[in-house]
């Protein structure tokens, strides 16, 4: 489940929206506002006409509208479209203004900066990344190149989380937070929508699996809806999945989540 996140200035409280998935109601990218979690701006219909009031371009904004989207409500402008980069906008803004917001918990403290920077490397590459090559193929050695190599980054996360209770060492870092939404995925998605599914998380990578139930768990309730999300792919990905059959499992529960 994406979000779009909005700040009210980076010196006051974060607030977040959380978007529907309907490319009929879209008028573009299938992102809309619901009526129970309306767009704080000015109660707008769909991703596409946030991205139009804070880009600032003549006639509406001309790219892709992806979520998660991270905005500033007092000047109206975005901050960041990219995942990677909100997330450590978010710990620096939590760390630092309002630390009791985020457990205390630094997600990218300086002493294992160079650590993470490199785990965060090769998990992109090989897993979060990987994934969509994989999938997105459109010659079979791409493909097969493309899944070698996400299973070879599963490989080398069971390996390190067989060592460690996390990807950095015994606490929660910035690196567990980004390969988290793909492991929560892969077994009901990836593996077979994107055909990686050779092995999975839970039969084949054990470190990762219990890895994923505690972050899960440490997370707390409402940190993601895996049938949601299987709806959205195998809905939305007609290339991939024709027939728009969403498959009955694994559901959360099969998961252990």
């Amino acid at each position: 489940m994406s979000l779009a996140l909005r700040l009210r200035g980076l010196d006051t409280a974060i607030s977040k929206t959380v978007l529907g998935d309907d490319p009929a109601r879209a008028s573009r990218g299938g992102w809309f506002l619901r009526a129970a979690d309306p767009d704080p701006l000015d109660d707008l219909p769909d991703l596409k006409a946030v991205y139009d009031r804070c880009s600032g371009e003549e006639g509406g904004y001309a790219g892709r509208c992806t979520a998660p989207l991270l905005i500033d409500l007092a000047t109206e402008t975005i901050v960041s479209s990219e995942s990677a980069d909100i997330v450590r906008i978010l710990n620096s803004f939590t760390t630092d203004s309002a630390a009791d917001s985020n457990n205390g918990r630094d997600l990218y403290p300086v002493e294992l900066g160079r650590e993470i920077d490199e785990a965060n490397a090769w998990v992109y590459e090989q897993v979060n990344n990987g994934v969509y090559k994989a999938g997105f193929a459109t010659k079979q050695a791409a493909y097969e190149a493309a899944e070698r190599e996400v299973h070879a980054g599963l490989a080398r996360c069971d390996s390190v989380l067989g060592l460690s209770r996390f990807i950095c060492g015994e606490a929660v870092t910035e690196a567990d937070v980004r390969l988290l939404p793909t492991a929560v995925r892969f077994d009901a998605i990836y593996a077979a929508l994107f055909r990686c599914g050779r092995k999975i998380i839970r039969a084949d990578y054990p470190h990762v699996d219990r890895w994923m139930r505690e972050m899960v768990e440490l997370a707390g309730p409402g940190l993601f809806d895996l049938q949601a999300a299987k709806t959205s792919y195998y809905s939305n990905l007609f290339p991939l999945n024709p027939g728009g059959i969403v498959p009955v499992g694994p559901s959360a529960a099969d998961l252990g989540l």
